[in-house]
C-alpha cells in the first residue's frame, strides 16, 4: 500500500509524510475512523514510507529493498496484531498462526472491515479477539534487535478487541517502547480501548472520504458515469466499503434488507409463526453478523423516519431500500421512532452479551408488534 493508492485524505497524508521527513515520529499513534475511510491503509503506507530508503517528497519509491519486502508484507521489522478466532485443532492460537492468511487477505482487500476478515478465515459463529497470549508474543518481538530497517513497526488493527489481560500487559511497552520502535494502532471504536492506552498514544482522526475524491475514485476505478458516481458517493457518505456495496448491492446487504422486511411484516401481521422462523434464521448467522444486522435495522429506521420529510439530500438508501420505504416509512413516526431505536439497540447489546439469539430476535419482533401500530 502506497499513499497514492489511498482515496482522498490528502491532509493526513501530508502530516504523515512531514513526520517521516523531519524524523519527529511519535512512538505510539492511534488512527481512528468510523469505517471505510482508509485508516489501516494509511498506517501501512506510513510504515512503508518511514522505512523506504529512497522515498520521494510524496511517496515511497517502490523499488528499494525495503519496499520490495513491504510489497510481500514480509519485512522482518514489520509486525501485525489483529483479531483472530482460536482453532486449537489447527493450532491457531496467536496472530502469527494466521500470518499467511493475513498477508493474502491484505493483498486482495486494500479497504476492509472485521466481517470481511472473518469471512476470509471462515470464522463461522466465533467472535474474534486479540487474546491475552498475544501480549507475550508482542513483548518478545519488540525485545529483539532491529534487523535492517530504520524503524521497527508494529501495526495493531482493532485494539478495542484486545482481551483486558493483553491490554494491561502492553501498557508499559506502549508508554516506553524500545528505541526506534513505532506502534501504529487502527481503531473503529476508540472509546472501547482502555483509557490508559488511549492516553499513551497520539490520536490521528481519519475523517470520512470527501465527496469529490469519492466521485473521482468511482469514475476511475469502476468506470461510472458522472451522475452515477455522484449518487454512489452520496449514499456512501465517505465510506469506501459502502460505496462498493452500493455498486454491487452485496449479498449481505440484500440478505439484511429481506430479513428487515420480514421482521416488520411479521410484526405488523402479528405472525408468530413467521417471527419464530425469522428468529431461527437470524440465530444461525453468527454473532458478528447478528450485530451488523441490528445496526443495519437501526440505520433503516432512521432513514425511514427522515424519508417522510421528502428531502432526498438527507437520505442514504439504495434503490431497493428506497422502494420498500415508499410504503413502509409512514409506520415510522414521532410516536414510535425513539422506542424502535431503543429496542434495536437493546437487542444488539444482548447479542454482544451472548444472550440466546433466538430469544433476543423473537422478543424483539414481539416488541415491534406493539410499537409499529402507533
Amino acid at each position: 500500500m502506497y499513499f497514492k493508492d489511498i482515496i482522498g485524505q490528502e491532509e493526513v497524508k501530508e502530516r504523515l509524510r512531514q513526520s517521516a521527513r523531519t524524523g519527529i515520529v511519535p512512538h505510539a499513534q492511534l488512527f481512528t475512523e468510523q469505517g471505510g475511510a482508509g485508516a489501516f491503509a494509511l498506517a501501512l503506507a506510513y510504515a512503508r514510507y518511514l522505512n523506504c530508503t529512497e522515498r520521494t517528497e510524496t511517496d515511497a519509491c517502490g523499488h528499494c529493498p525495503s519496499c520490495l519486502k513491504y510489497d510481500e508484507l514480509a519485512h522482518p521489522d514489520l509486525h501485525f496484531v489483529f483479531p483472530i478466532v482460536t482453532k486449537k485443532e489447527k493450532k491457531k492460537e496467536v496472530c502469527d498462526d494466521y500470518l499467511h492468511e493475513w498477508r493474502g487477505f491484505l493483498k486482495g482487500h486494500p479497504y476492509f472491515n472485521l466481517d470481511n476478515w472473518l469471512d476470509y478465515i471462515e470464522a463461522g459463529n466465533s467472535q474474534a479477539l486479540i487474546y491475552s497470549k498475544e501480549s507475550d508474543e508482542i513483548i518478545h518481538k519488540l525485545s529483539l534487535k532491529i534487523y535492517e530497517a530504520e524503524y521497527r513497526i508494529l501495526i495493531v488493527w482493532l485494539p478495542e478487541k484486545m482481551h483486558p489481560t493483553c491490554a494491561n500487559k502492553l501498557l508499559k511497552i506502549i508508554e516506553e517502547p524500545p528505541m526506534r520502535t513505532v506502534i501504529l494502532m487502527v481503531s473503529e471504536a476508540p472509546d472501547l480501548i482502555i483509557g490508559t492506552i488511549q492516553s499513551r498514544a497520539q490520536r490521528i482522526p481519519i475523517r470520512p472520504i470527501d465527496t469529490n475524491s469519492m466521485v473521482e475514485a468511482m469514475r476511475a476505478r469502476f468506470g461510472l458515469a458522472p451522475d452515477d458516481a455522484k449518487y454512489v458517493a452520496h449514499l456512501a457518505s465517505g465510506n469506501f466499503l459502502k460505496a462498493m456495496e452500493t455498486i454491487s448491492l452485496g449479498e449481505e446487504n440484500k440478505f439484511f434488507l429481506e430479513q428487515f422486511k420480514a421482521m416488520m411484516r411479521n410484526s405488523w401481521a402479528r405472525n408468530v409463526k413467521g417471527m419464530r422462523a425469522l428468529a431461527d434464521t437470524l440465530a444461525a448467522i453468527g454473532r458478528e453478523r447478528q450485530k451488523n444486522f441490528l445496526a443495519y435495522c437501526q440505520r433503516l429506521i432512521r432513514e425511514n423516519f427522515v424519508y417522510r420529510f421528502q428531502s432526498p439530500e438527507l437520505n442514504y438508501m439504495n434503490l431497493d431500500e428506497a422502494s420498500f420505504s415508499a410504503k413502509f416509512s409512514p409506520f415510522v413516526n414521532e410516536r414510535n421512532v425513539v422506542e424502535l431505536m431503543e429496542e434495536l439497540a437493546k437487542a444488539e447489546q444482548h447479542i454482544t452479551q451472548n444472550v440466546n439469539a433466538k430469544m433476543v430476535f423473537f422478543d424483539l419482533s414481539l416488541r415491534i408488534t406493539v410499537l409499529i401500530k402507533r
